[in-house]
C-alpha cells in the first residue's frame, strides 16, 4: 500500500498547496527548475478539490501547512531553520507557523500516562488536570505527586502519532525521489538531505526519554549561571511516551504587562537572555535552539525559567572557538583578521584570495555597524555572513544555520522586552572572555593535558607496537601492510610527547 498511499498524499499536497495559493510562492523559494514546475503543477492544479482549505488570516504557505496537520506543520518548522535551502523570505514566514492543535481527551492520556509507566495513576499522581497546551506531536497537563504534594508537568505523546508521522515521512522520501528523478536539476535543492534532517528531528522528538536526556544535560550544562533555572527531570515519572518535569512557576517572557506589574526590571531581562544565549553556544556549544517567548517564564524571584527541550542546538569546540574569533573579528571591525580566520580553519577554499574576501566582508559589516546600536542585529550579520562565504565556496553546515536562525529569535526577545538594547555592548564581554579562556595560552596547555590523556591510554600497548614496528623495519611486508610502519613513527613520537606532558604534570600537581 505505500506506493498507492504516496501517490495520493502527493497528489493531496499540492492541491492544497494550489488551493491556498502557496503553490507558486513555495517554488520560487526553492528556485524551483522548469521540469520540477511542471511536474507539480500537474499534481495539484486539476485536484484542487482535494485540498484541504486553510485559515485565510495566514499566509499562503503557512496556512496550506497547518491546514495538511502535524507532520506538515513540524516540517515547516524545520525549514524555518534552513533558509539556505527555503530562501530567507519562506523562512521568516514558517517560523510563525503555530504548533497548536485540538487536544486529545483527559482520559486518553491517563490511559497513556498508565500503559507506559506501569502503575495505577492515583499511585504516582494525586491531581491530574485537563490538558493546558496541546502541540502537533504531543500536549501537557499539570498534575501533583502522590508522595509529596509537588506540582508537575505531564507531557504525553498523541495516540498513534509515531505510525501518523512515519506515513507522512514515507510519502516526503518518496516526493525527494520523484525530485530526482524527474528534475535532476533540482538536485543542488538537496531533497533527499533535507527529508533526512527532517526524519531525525522527528525521530528525536518522538522519543521524550530523548528530550529528558537534553533537559538534563542542559540543567548541569548551566546549574552555575546566576538568574537562569530548569524544571527539574523527573526520571522514575518519565519514559519513551511520557516526560514529566517540575512545574515551572511564572510570568510568561512576552507578557510585558505583567512582568510590569510584578516589578521585574524589562531590560535586564532582555539583557540577560541575550547574555545566556550566548554563554550557552560558546561556552558549551550546547544551547536551547527554541528559545521564543513562549517557552520561557519569569519567576517570582526574577530567575529565568526554560523549558520544552524538543530542539536543541550542538556546536563542536573547534567551530565554536572560529566563530568566536569571527564574531570578535567583526566587532573590533578588523575584517582582515575574519578572512583570515576562514582560510585558517578551511572554511573557505584555499584558492579564493583573502584580500578579496576580506573587502566582501567589510562590505558585509560596514553597513551594519553604520547603523543605530539599536538597530544592529547579530543574526542578521551571520546570515549576511553565510551569504557571502557561500560565494567563496564554504559549504553550508546546518549546525550554524540553526545557531543564526536561534539568534535572530533570541535578539527579538531581548528586543520585545527593551526596544533600545544595544546587542554588540551586550554580547562584547562573553565573547571575550570567552576568547580569553580559550585561544590564550591557558587553553594550549588544556588542550595538550587532554591529547596527553587520550595518549596516556595507549600506554599499555606501546610496548607491544613499538616491537612489532622494530620487527616491520628489519623484515619488510611481514605482519605489516604498505605505509603502516611509515605512519607508525610520527603517532609514536606524539605517544612519547603526551606521556612526557603526563608526567610533568603529576610532578607539578
Amino acid at each position: 500500500m505505500r506506493g498507492p498511499h504516496n501517490i495520493i498524499r502527493l497528489i493531496r499536497t499540492g492541491a492544497t498547496l494550489e488551493r491556498n495559493g502557496a503553490m507558486g510562492a513555495v517554488l520560487d523559494a526553492f528556485d524551483a527548475p522548469r521540469p520540477l514546475r511542471i511536474l507539480a503543477r500537474a499534481l495539484g492544479k486539476p485536484f484542487q478539490w482535494l485540498g484541504f482549505k486553510g485559515d485565510p488570516s495566514l499566509p499562503p504557505a503557512t496556512r496550506a501547512l497547518m491546514a495538511m496537520g502535524p507532520a506538515y506543520i513540524k516540517f515547516g518548522q524545520v525549514l524555518s531553520t534552513r533558509p539556505d535551502v527555503v530562501g530567507q523570505d519562506l523562512a521568516d514566514q514558517l517560523r510563525v507557523l503555530q504548533d497548536q492543535l485540538p487536544p486529545f481527551p483527559r482520559a486518553t492520556a491517563m490511559r497513556e500516562v498508565e500503559r507506559e509507566l506501569g502503575r495505577p495513576l492515583p499511585e504516582m499522581f494525586s491531581e491530574f488536570s485537563e490538558p493546558i497546551a496541546a502541540a502537533s506531536i504531543a500536549q501537557v497537563h499539570r498534575a501533583r505527586l502522590a508522595d509529596s504534594g509537588e506540582d508537575v508537568a505531564v507531557k504525553v505523546l498523541r495516540p498513534g502519532i509515531e505510525r501518523a508521522f512515519r506515513k507522512d515521512v514515507d510519502a516526503f522520501y518518496f516526493a525527494a525521489r520523484i525530485v530526482d528523478l524527474f528534475a535532476p536539476g533540482a538536485r543542488r535543492l538537496r531533497p533527499m538531505e533535507v527529508i533526512e534532517h527532517f526524519d531525525g528531528v522527528v525521530r528525536g522528538e518522538l522519543d521524550l526519554r530523548l528530550e529528558s536526556a537534553a533537559a538534563s544535560e542542559f540543567a548541569d550544562n548551566t546549574k552555575g549561571d546566576a538568574g537562569f533555572r530548569l524544571p527539574p527531570v523527573r526520571w522514575s515519572l518519565s519514559a519513551r511516551r511520557v516526560m514529566t518535569l517540575g512545574w515551572a512557576d511564572g510570568v510568561p517572557l512576552g507578557d510585558n504587562a505583567a512582568l510590569d506589574a510584578a516589578g521585574h526590571n524589562r531590560r535586564d531581562l532582555g539583557e540577560r537572555v541575550l547574555r545566556l544565549f550566548l554563554l550557552h553556544a560558546l561556552r558549551d556549544g550546547y544551547f536551547h535552539a527554541d528559545m521564543h517567548q513562549g517557552n520561557l517564564k519569569v519567576a517570582a524571584d526574577g530567575e529565568i525559567i526554560a523549558y520544552d527541550f524538543g530542539i536543541m542546538g550542538h556546536i563542536d569546540e573547534y567551530t565554536r572557538r572560529v566563530y568566536a574569533e569571527i564574531l570578535f573579528g567583526f566587532i573590533r571591525r578588523d575584517y582582515k583578521r575574519v578572512a583570515e580566520v576562514h582560510f585558517e580553519a578551511g572554511y573557505v577554499p584555499a584558492t579564493q584570495d583573502v584580500d578579496e574576501f576580506a573587502r566582501a566582508l567589510r562590505a558585509v559589516g560596514e553597513p551594519i555597524f553604520g547603523m543605530d546600536a539599536t538597530h544592529i542585529s547579530m543574526g542578521r550579520l551571520l546570515s549576511y555572513l553565510f551569504e557571502v562565504t557561500e560565494r567563496f565556496g564554504m559549504e553550508t553546515r546546518t549546525e550554524l544555520i540553526l545557531l543564526q536562525r536561534t539568534m535572530v529569535v533570541v535578539e527579538g526577545v531581548a528586543r520585545s522586552l527593551d526596544p533600545h538594547i544595544n546587542i554588540w555592548e551586550v554580547a562584547r564581554p562573553v565573547v571575550e572572555d570567552y576568547i580569553k579562556q580559550s585561544i590564550g595560552p591557558r587553553a594550549v596547555l588544556a588542550d595538550l593535558g587532554k591529547t596527553a590523556l587520550v595518549v596516556a591510554r595507549f600506554g599499555p600497548r606501546l610496548p607491544d607496537l613499538v616491537e612489532r614496528a622494530l620487527v616491520a623495519q628489519s623484515q619488510p611486508g611481514l605482519d605489516e601492510k604498505p605505509g603502516r610502519s611509515a605512519a607508525f613513527w610520527p603517532a609514536l613520537g606524539g605517544a612519547l610527547i603526551g606521556g612526557g606532558v603526563v608526567l610533568l604534570a603529576n610532578l607539578f600537581m
